[in-house]
């Protein structure tokens, strides 16, 4: 603990309280002002502490020391984190508050001032805390988001030999249609091992390829240049290194997985995925353990849900945790995500969109987004809805609709255990035209008028 000269606390402005033993901390990458309950209206309770480890514990300390049991912080960059998570080992509420809902509070912006209002707001339950997930769910989502890093990694190292390959002019991309799969690693392994002969280079395709060897071998002659050789050995070892790493985080977090597996599930069967064909691709791409932990950890099977793969499956997971009970409702989850249309009105009045305040949508959106338009050309009740949406606005519009759909299937199921039932795009096309047929009638009815079917192939098709 420290004080600095020349900046002593001045009172903030009193409101009624609702918490008198609350504090509030405004984060700082070198030193955290901690503003406590003040025993003297006329005395702020302030001080700061360095963010070693040794000065967060003193800062704790104290706080306990007085009594606090709620602090609220803002969330600045990532310095929050060592904070937060030692006042959660001493059991400690921590409310973790959006910086951009406090850019408005009055007087002159100094980190002493922001300390105060974040005490005396969180005092009177002005503040509003951010969500997040519980300790081990946040273990889970801070590998898997590095993980993600590292897909990025490698997929830059992709592109990396891929332009090397077109500087020398050799179309494995035009051989074979994955790059990394296992004919073109076998054609790049060979390559840097010294194989130039394009037949004998042919000659390591796949039995599963649709090319011949002699169509293969026509795009392999290359000008063989050495440094674009050079560049091409480099990237093909940093893509081994990603790769190695990416099955060390994939093996991590499936033990992550397994430490929150629910008792209560453990013994019950995983369900038969209706939809075969996304059943072979999950046990081909050899993600079956991992569709297993996830049942074994929430008590539903994600992927049963049209678009949701293994892959967002975790996601959703690590994002969020084995349970919604942190929304009341589907609404109130839908707008976190922020996936809803945002309306603002004032008088009566709609006002004109402007630029998001910066809090924008997060990756379980993101993934729901992609999710969404993967059902463009599918034959399933959500591929259907896409698609009558799309026909009537736009694309943009039936991906953040389908998402929001997506988003309340996902809540239904995490949060009561609601099992996911398609019932396929015809039934959705006849339900969707008895809905239509329904409100026409209503509208010729008020009008004195009814409705007399016509039968002909165009009135007897659906929609």
């Amino acid at each position: 603990m420290s004080k600095k000269k020349g900046r002593s606390p001045v009172p903030v402005a009193a409101l009624p309280v609702i918490r008198s033993n609350v504090a509030g901390v405004d984060i700082g990458s070198r030193e955290h002002w901690v503003a406590g309950p003040q025993s003297d209206p006329s005395t702020p309770n302030v001080r700061v502490f360095s963010t070693t480890t040794d000065g967060l514990n003193e800062l704790v300390d104290w706080l306990v020391s007085i009594g606090v049991t709620s602090v609220a912080m803002e969330s600045t960059s990532v310095y929050w984190i060592p904070l937060y998570e030692i006042l959660e080992s001493r059991r400690i509420e921590a409310v973790l508050v959006n910086a951009r809902h406090l850019h408005n509070v009055p007087g002159r912006k100094t980190d002493m001032r922001d300390c105060q209002w974040l005490q005396v707001l969180h005092s009177c339950g002005l503040l509003r805390a951010s969500f997040r997930p519980p300790e081990e769910i946040a273990r889970m989502r801070a590998i898997h988001r590095q993980l993600g890093n590292l897909v990025v990694e490698r997929t830059r190292t992709v592109q990396w030999m891929q332009k090397s390959l077109d500087q020398m002019n050799v179309q494995v991309h035009r051989a074979v249609a994955d790059l990394t799969g296992t004919t073109g690693l076998s054609i790049l392994r060979a390559i840097v091992g010294g194989e130039r002969d394009p037949n004998k280079l042919a000659s390591l395709r796949d039995h599963r390829c649709s090319k011949s060897e002699a169509e293969i071998a026509r795009y392999l002659t290359g000008t063989w240049r050495e440094e674009h050789l050079f560049n091409l050995t480099s990237s093909l070892r940093f893509y081994d290194f990603v790769e190695g790493e990416i099955a060390r985080y994939n093996r991590q977090l499936d033990e992550e997985l397994g430490r929150v597996e629910s008792p209560e599930h453990r013994d019950q069967p995983l369900p038969t995925n209706p939809d075969q064909a996304k059943e072979k691709t999950i046990i081909r791409e050899g993600k079956a353990d991992r569709r297993d932990k996830l049942f074994r950890a929430t008590g539903v099977d994600l992927t049963q849900i049209a678009g949701i793969g293994v892959e967002a499956a975790t996601t959703i997971v690590d994002e969020l945790g084995t349970e919604l009970s942190a929304f009341k409702t589907e609404h109130h989850f839908v707008s976190w995500l922020r996936l809803c249309p945002n309306k603002a009105y004032s008088a009566g009045k709609p006002l004109p969109k402007k630029r998001k305040n910066g809090a924008g949508s997060n990756r379980v959106a993101a993934i729901l987004r992609m999710a969404a338009t993967t059902l463009a050309r599918s034959r399933t009740a959500l591929g259907a809805y896409y698609r009558r949406i799309a026909q009537r606005k736009d694309g943009s519009v039936a991906v953040l609709a389908t998402a929001r759909k997506l988003a309340c299937i996902i809540y239904r199921a995490l949060h009561y255990g609601q099992a996911y039932v398609d019932t396929g795009a015809n039934t959705y096309e006849q339900a969707y035209a008895a809905r239509r047929l329904k409100s026409l009638e209503q509208v010729a009815r008020g009008l004195g008028f009814g409705l007399v079917p016509i039968a002909t192939d165009a009135a007897a098709s659906p929609g």
